[in-house]
Formats: structure tokens, sequence, C-alpha cells
């Protein structure tokens, strides 16, 4: 986990503090507590068989625990995404250091392995891998962790809504119930109002202060590409590609006849004596390897006379 934390910035590593601490472990310690005796505490004033079952189902059509719990793998489920491509990146890394470790040992046979060993660090590069356990988001592992941020933040607020247009943000000790069989309008009461009321409240802080994390590191993670993109820092691929290309040399002609390839001072080149001109070509500046034969011929014809 040490090594996966370093592919979240700052705001995702608190992001997962308060998931931890402030929403399932006080989930499954004080709030499951105090919602224990929910439906046991809940009593109608009438003796009318099943009228307090169906006025309780009426009044919580699902459990505050339940729904938190639900809320929490909603909400979660996008990170767990982010971190299986994290862990693919992180086997690929180690099937790439397996190779460049193979490429090495024939390389120490005196085999020229070197084009090799720059495309392997080329594919590091492209998906985020860097030297020093140092991990720069870029390319599809970037992609998904915006879209881990944007769902995230997609589910806090459709879960806030959903609560506020179930229960509410309080609780009231009365609820007024008038459904079948109740034979008319009844009373049922709620055990512990206040107190449960505390922690909807409580749970309602918590979601805002992750939705605002989310809103932020999505905001700083949109802008730190923008500007890595602008620095030309965003696509390394292409320098790497660009660093282990190869170059095509023209300059490997032994003669400088204005052969569109070497130069006129080539050390190569013969000299001619006082008064004799070299016989030039008309051709395209392009043609490295195809100068005029006549030419060149001539040229030396001049030398030896």
């Amino acid at each position: 986990l040490d090594k996966v934390q370093a592919y979240s910035t700052a705001g995702g590593k608190v992001w997962l503090s308060v998931l931890f601490i402030f929403r399932i472990l006080l989930l499954g310690t004080a709030v499951e507590s105090a919602w224990g005796d929910e439906q046991s505490a809940f009593r109608c004033n009438t003796q009318q068989p099943g009228c307090e079952n169906v006025c309780y189902d009426k009044s919580f059509p699902i459990s505050h625990v339940r729904f938190w719990v639900l809320q929490i793998i909603f909400v979660s489920t996008p990170t767990l995404a982010y971190l299986a491509h994290v862990f693919y990146l992180m086997r690929k890394e180690e099937k790439l250091n397996k190779k460049a470790d193979d490429l090495k040992i024939i390389q120490n046979d005196g085999a020229d392995v070197e084009l090799h060993l720059k495309q392997i660090e080329i594919k590091k590069f492209k998906y985020g891998l860097e030297v020093h356990g140092k991990v720069k988001m870029r390319g599809g592992l970037l992609h998904t962790y915006i879209a881990s941020i944007f769902l995230k933040s997609i589910f806090e607020v459709g879960f806030l809504l959903i609560q506020w247009y179930i229960y509410g943000f309080t609780l009231s000790a009365i609820y007024t119930c008038e459904r079948e069989p109740c034979p008319h309008k009844v009373d049922c009461f709620l055990s512990r109002p206040t107190e449960k009321t505390i922690f909807i409240w409580f749970m309602l802080v918590v979601s805002l202060v992750s939705l605002g994390l989310n809103i932020i590191e999505l905001f700083y993670v949109c802008f730190k590409s923008v500007k890595d993109r602008i620095k030309g820092r965003s696509d390394p691929y292409s320098t790497a590609s660009a660093a282990v290309s190869p170059v095509k040399d023209c300059g490997t002609q032994k003669y400088t006849y204005f052969n569109g390839c070497s130069s006129p001072t080539a050390p190569l080149s013969p000299m001619s004596p006082p008064g004799y001109k070299l016989v030039t070509s008309d051709r395209n500046a392009s043609s490295c390897r195809n100068y005029n034969k006549q030419a060149s011929e001539q040229n030396w014809a001049n030398y030896s006379a």
C-alpha cells in the first residue's frame, strides 16, 4: 500500500483517511449501536396488528445505517477501480524491469541491446513509471484518476439528495401515520431522536467534507495536467522516442562534389590544381547516395592531369 499511495495526491490521501476513520470506523461502532433498537423501539398508539410494521416501513424505507453502508460502497468503487489500474501498472513495471535485467545480461556478453533498453524506458515513461520510486500520473492513469474523482463527486451529491428526499436531515420524535391496516391516523414514537439527529448531521458534514476534497482535487489535477501540457511535459513518450530514433546521416560519402550530401571542405576531398574547375551535377540535394558518376570521373581526370 505504501507504493500505491505514491500514485495519489495529497487530497486523495486525506480523502482516504476521512473515509476509513470518520465513516467506516464510526459507522461500525457508535452509529451501529445508536440504531440497534430502531425497529424494536418504534411504537404506535394502537393495538391493531401490523400497523406498527407498515408505519415503520413508511417512515423509514431503508435504515440510515444500511443507507450509509450503500453510500460508502458506491463512493469507494471508483477508488478501487483506480487502485486496480495502479496494480496493473505495478505488475507492468515488474515485467519491464525483468526484461531490462535480461537484456543487461545479454549486453554483458557483447550483444548490442542499447536500443531495446531505451525502448523499455520509453514504455516506463508512457505508463508513468519513473526511477527512485517516483511516479507521475500521465496518460491512461491520469484519465482514470480524473474519472474516479468525478464519479465520487457525483455519487456524493446523489446520495445527499436521496437522503434529503427520503428522510430530511433531522428526526422527529413523533411520526403521524395513516396507512392500512391502521384503523385511523395514529402517532408513532421513535427512540432517541436527538442522538440520531446528531449522528445524521455528523455524517452529513463528513459527506460535505469528502465532496469538497473531491472538487478541490479535481481542479488541482486538471490544472496540473494543463500546466504540464503547456510546458511540453505532458507527452514524454514523443520526447523519449525522438532521443532514441535513428538519425539518418547523409555525410557518409567519400566525395564532396556538390552531391547534396557532404561539404566541400571534407578531409577526403581531392584538391584540384589552380585553373581547373570541378564538374558539378545539378541533381537534387536530397539524393545523398546517387551522386553523378561521370562528374566524379571527370574530377579525378582533371586532378591527374
